[in-house]
């Protein structure tokens, strides 16, 4: 057993810190394997409470795409929290030593990620454009055909009032797409964001500046968001960075008073 105070200190943070992201990710994870399992009990379990914001994400195709996001979040926090959280209240130096290898490789892909994005600003930009416009162009459909990626592209353009990556002739290419619709209902100007709701009744046919957002881009809406909470997007990146420098320093500094108690 380590007796050392800064040692007891560092080994109950570890366990306290680790354990809520454990139970955390132990729920993710196993909503995430009801829902591929048994997605049908969850859109009977949704019927229980009728409501227009939830129906659209009971349809089949959406829970089932949903559930294997779910299922590898949860297993990745269940994997790395059960590391920290065994490895400080069994004082095993391996699985500390493992937990903070993880860490330092998490730290490193982000800040090389944040580092590349930073330098080579343009190509990242064209990039993300060319993966966002493959998105619309394989997976957005509309109607029963609906899908997570579908689904996810409704509630961006609802929230930053846009439409498409650069406008609503990205969803020409859409072999999904309705033919009959120029524009989705939610990039018109809607009554309810939550269920796509346009003003217009008229609005996905005949689409103009005054009822719909054809024109204005996601992908500049989205840097023009980012922008605009700068600030708070920089202390959240900085907050999480020393969260994971301190999971860092304290599992070495538990492995080394170990080391030295057993000596």
């Amino acid at each position: 057993m380590v007796y050392d105070c800064g040692a007891c200190i560092a080994k109950y943070l570890l366990c306290g810190f680790n354990f809520i992201i454990f139970l955390t990710g132990s729920i993710i994870l196993g909503i995430g394997i009801w829902l591929a399992v048994d997605k049908n009990s969850f859109i009977a379990l949704s019927k229980v409470v009728p409501s227009e914001h939830l129906e659209q994400f009971t349809q089949p195709t959406v829970i089932e795409q949903a559930s294997y996001i779910l299922v590898i979040a949860g297993a990745f926090m269940f994997i790395v929290s059960f590391l920290g959280y065994c490895g400080a209240i069994r004082e095993s130096q391996c699985l500390l030593t493992t937990y903070g290898i993880c860490l330092i490789i998490i730290l490193i892909l982000e800040v090389t990620a944040g580092g590349l994005a930073a330098a080579y600003k343009g190509t990242a930009e064209e990039e993300t454009r060319t993966f966002l416009k493959s998105t619309i162009k394989k997976y957005y459909a509309s109607g029963n055909r609906t899908d997570a990626v579908s689904l996810m592209w409704n509630h961006l353009q609802a929230q930053l009032s846009c439409c498409g990556v650069d406008n609503y002739r990205d969803f020409e290419e859409a072999p999904k797409w309705d033919r009959s619709k120029v524009i989705p209902e939610s990039c018109c100007v809607l009554t309810d964001k939550g269920t796509f709701k346009p003003l217009s009744p008229t609005c996905t046919t005949y689409p103009d500046a005054s009822n719909s957002y054809k024109d204005r881009g996601c992908f500049k809406a989205a840097l023009e968001w980012i922008m605009s909470h700068m600030n708070i997007i920089i202390a959240v990146g900085i907050g999480l960075g020393l969260l994971q420098l301190l999971g860092i320093f304290l599992s070495f500094c538990l492995c080394k008073s170990i080391d030295s108690h057993f000596k």
